[in-house]
């Protein structure tokens, strides 16, 4: 059976809600008016996404003056999610655990990694209204550029 593909930019991300690392809901669409990074990372734990997600939380300050909110997803389990974020010293960035049903939202988005069981390491920012503007997906051991997303946000809304 072939993957889903990758969401495409123009497309709408259906409302979703799942758990932060402190154990509470995060529902998408609470975030309307507001432009979203979904910054999905494969695993809690490994090197190159303990950066991605610390560069989330370094950033914070810059996304919300871009009107913005970066997430961190993954497959991994809400205690796996808040035991990392605590060695990880994350307060403020959510990390939302994507793990039961198994990689639904990654599943949604065409970015599930059937054969491993985990999401691809991809970035997806969707506008004030909900409406993919960027996707990207990443190879998995490529640490994504923050630059590359803040220059996303930066960028002003195209006229119609």
């Amino acid at each position: 059976m072939a993957e889903k593909k990758v969401v495409a930019v123009g497309s709408r991300v259906r409302d979703f809600s799942l758990s932060d690392q402190d154990g509470k809901q995060v529902r998408l669409s609470t975030f309307r008016g507001k432009k979203v990074l979904l910054s999905w990372h494969p695993l809690a734990w490994t090197g190159i996404c303990s950066l991605q997600m610390q560069s989330l939380e370094k950033n914070r300050r810059a996304f919300a003056k871009l009107g913005a909110v970066a997430l961190g997803l993954s497959v991994d389990t809400v205690p796996s999610k808040r035991a990392w974020a605590a060695s990880l010293k994350i307060k403020e960035t959510r990390l939302l655990s994507d793990f039961w049903p198994h990689g639904k939202t990654a599943k949604a988005l065409g970015i599930f990694r059937k054969d491993d069981g985990i999401s691809q390491r991809a970035n997806v920012i969707l506008d004030e209204k909900g409406k993919v503007i960027f996707v990207k997906v990443y190879p998995i051991k490529v640490l994504p550029p923050i630059e590359e997303i803040l220059a996303v946000l930066k960028t002003p809304p195209k006229k119609k």
